[in-house]
């Protein structure tokens, strides 16, 4: 029996869907942009950590640097290392990790969802997450790291909270409430989402 092809195979796309399926890769100097900002991150890590560090050692180059950064506009700025002093530098480190973290699923993960495959399936070191994602887990997996950082931002001001006042304290814990329920609302929906497409599945 000969193979013959089917209407599919012979189907050739036309120049104008060719076209927009090829304007995907528009997208590519964007996500070369978000690595040149990881790149500036990671640079900004090293810098606050090798400041930190010289601190910890008595260099007051280094310790007015983080004195500075850690100072909020019209609080009392202290006068040397301190252990709160340490762990707001500290939460700072973590934030910047946790954007590097979320600049990665971005890059990543939106790469292999909306421009071409990577073929990563036999490398060691892929994702685990990067195996099952689409549009709607990237979505989910960006709502729970932006309410990381949150939740780190949150955090470094409930440290300082002498230094604010009960407006700001409450606007900031109303935003970080509101990126929960919307993270919450964004898996929910996926959760639906997924139960229709696999009862539609098994109905066929």
């Amino acid at each position: 029996m000969s193979n013959i092809p089917s209407p599919s195979q012979n189907k050739t796309i036309g120049n104008v869907p060719n076209l927009i399926f090829m304007s995907r890769w528009l997208q590519l100097p964007l996500y070369l942009g978000l690595i040149l900002a990881q790149c500036v991150y990671v640079f900004h890590f090293w810098v606050e950590l090798t400041d930190l560090i010289g601190a910890a050692f008595g260099n007051a180059s280094s310790l007015t640097h983080i004195l500075d950064v850690v100072t909020i506009e019209g609080a009392t700025r202290p006068a040397k290392l301190t252990e709160a002093t340490i762990m707001l530098v500290v939460l700072g480190l973590i934030d910047v990790v946790m954007i590097s973290n979320l600049l990665i699923m971005v890059i990543v993960g939106g790469y292999e969802t909306f421009v071409s495959r990577m073929n990563l399936e036999t490398h060691p070191d892929q994702p685990e997450w990067l195996s099952h994602v689409n549009a709607s887990v990237l979505k989910v997996k960006l709502a729970m790291a932006i309410i990381g950082i949150s939740s780190i931002h949150l955090l470094k001001t409930f440290i300082n909270a002498g230094s604010y006042d009960a407006k700001t304290l409450l606007a900031q814990t109303g935003i970080h409430i509101t990126f929960l329920l919307s993270a919450l609302a964004i898996a929910w929906c996926d959760r639906i989402m997924t139960a229709t497409q696999k009862e539609a599945n098994s109905a066929h």
